[in-house]
């Protein structure tokens, strides 16, 4: 019940101001002081357990098993009607609110000194001590408040099915497209220009489908801002619930595209390549979430938010390698290579696919492709080859390998991080991302309270 919430939130230290309107009695129950008005004015502000003696005195008392709160509105809407109006009841609370006034200033021998009258009202739970450290800052403990976020979370999730539906339609139609277009590649020199176009794209898709996480906390922001101001959970809590919940849905996300482009495409490494295909997928899934919640945090518009996001990754996808390698970035623009968050898994998929020695992906015929010479018939490539044999002193043939995966991998400049240090980069963004959400959160929130 939400007024139980706020009855310990309440017990807890902070002043809850609330406005109810035909107020039932068990409401009333959890209420210390109430006040009516009628048309502007007080009419009876005390607590609630003085309304029977308030009306009694004033000349109108409640019969027995009678709906206190009932009574007073029924009252007060009577005198609303009438000729007077609700003058003698707000002139009668004024004098009822000044002889209390003038009993509690009155001296009492008998009471303790101040210091233990304080003590024990505060036991009593009428005063709080400004000792903080005696006080529960929050109600639950963290991991407490941690599964109930999560709870609520999926619950809003399941609220919205069309647009956890319109995501993964998106992946899979993405990962179907890229399926069909690039069907069994082969090894040629056009099918390693293929191969890395499919990679920069897919890639790029994991980042780039996040984007429609941005408005979900923007959404939300006033609603976290108005629960943590009453410390109604701690900050952590929430970031922690918000990550551990999409977890599923985004390994959900990579089983789908990767089993949907692995084994149609023609990928390399069988089924350990395949498992660490997924692994990197879910690792892009969850950076790109991770800044994506990043940004919305940091900016509460939702127009600004999606310009950011899309700048950014932009920048990162021209940086990362495949428009221009490594060795060919000026100096003055490097810097946006190694913190481009797409750099890392498009070399961890290029490590996962070329990363062999014992494949060839340049024979002694396929030299000419791409060429002017590519036209030429057989008999004249075999002499070419011949004649650059005897130029060069080495032996080519069609069948000569003049290019391994291991070369091709140090031609596009991918040799700083191995593929499972690319994977762990991906990973470490994530979490970069997330810590930052958090103190996004911690030092965002203006109206919080100590």
């Amino acid at each position: 019940m939400v007024v139980q919430v706020l009855k310990r939130i309440a017990r807890s230290g902070s002043i809850v101001i609330i406005s109810i309107h035909q107020p039932s009695c068990r409401i009333m129950e959890f209420i210390d002081r109430i006040i009516v008005l009628s048309s502007g004015q007080s009419v009876f502000s005390d607590s609630p357990a003085t309304f029977p003696l308030f009306f009694s005195e004033f000349g109108c008392p409640i019969r027995d098993k009678e709906n206190n709160a009932e009574f007073t509105l029924d009252l007060i809407k009577d005198l609303e009607g009438s000729s007077q109006g609700t003058r003698g009841l707000v002139e009668f609370n004024r004098n009822w609110q000044e002889n209390k006034l003038r009993v509690s200033q009155e001296p009492h021998h008998n009471s303790s000194s101040l210091e233990e009258a304080i003590n024990a009202s505060i036991l009593r739970g009428k005063l709080v001590s400004t000792k903080y450290s005696s006080i529960p800052s929050y109600v639950n403990p963290w991991w407490v408040e941690t599964v109930i976020l999560a709870k609520r979370y999926m619950i809003n999730w399941t609220r919205t099915p069309e647009l956890i539906g319109t995501r993964v339609f998106i992946v899979m139609l993405t990962g179907f497209l890229l399926a069909t277009v690039y069907w069994r590649v082969d090894d040629s020199p056009r099918g390693v220009q293929e191969r890395l176009s499919f990679f920069s794209f897919a890639m790029a898709t994991m980042f780039y489908s996040c984007a429609d996480g941005l408005p979900a906390f923007i959404q939300e922001r006033y609603i976290f801002l108005r629960e943590t101001a009453h410390n109604a959970y701690r900050r952590s809590s929430y970031v922690i619930s918000h990550s551990l919940v999409t977890l599923p849905h985004l390994f959900a996300l990579s089983v789908g595209f990767a089993a949907t482009t692995f084994w149609f495409v023609g990928l390399n490494g069988g089924l350990a390549g395949f498992i660490y295909y997924l692994l990197i997928i879910f690792a892009s899934f969850w950076s790109g979430c991770s800044f994506v919640t990043f940004v919305s945090g940091v900016i509460p518009n939702v127009m600004m938010s999606y310009m950011v996001t899309f700048g950014y990754l932009s920048y990162c996808l021209l940086f990362s390698g495949f428009y221009i390698n490594r060795d060919r970035i000026h100096l003055y623009w490097i810097w946006i290579h190694y913190i481009s968050m797409l750099k890392y898994p498009y070399e961890a998929v290029l490590h996962n696919e070329f990363d062999d020695p014992s494949r060839c992906f340049v024979r002694g015929d396929q030299v000419f492709d791409n060429t002017l010479m590519e036209g030429v018939s057989e008999t004249r490539k075999a002499k070419l080859l011949e004649t650059m044999s005897s130029y060069l002193g080495m032996e080519l043939t069609e069948s000569t390998c003049l290019r391994t995966g291991s070369e091709l991998l140090k031609q596009q400049g991918i040799e700083q991080l191995d593929k499972w240090g690319c994977l762990w980069v991906t990973l470490a963004w994530g979490f970069f991302f997330r810590i930052l959400f958090y103190f996004s959160l911690l030092f965002g929130s203006k109206n919080k309270r100590a």
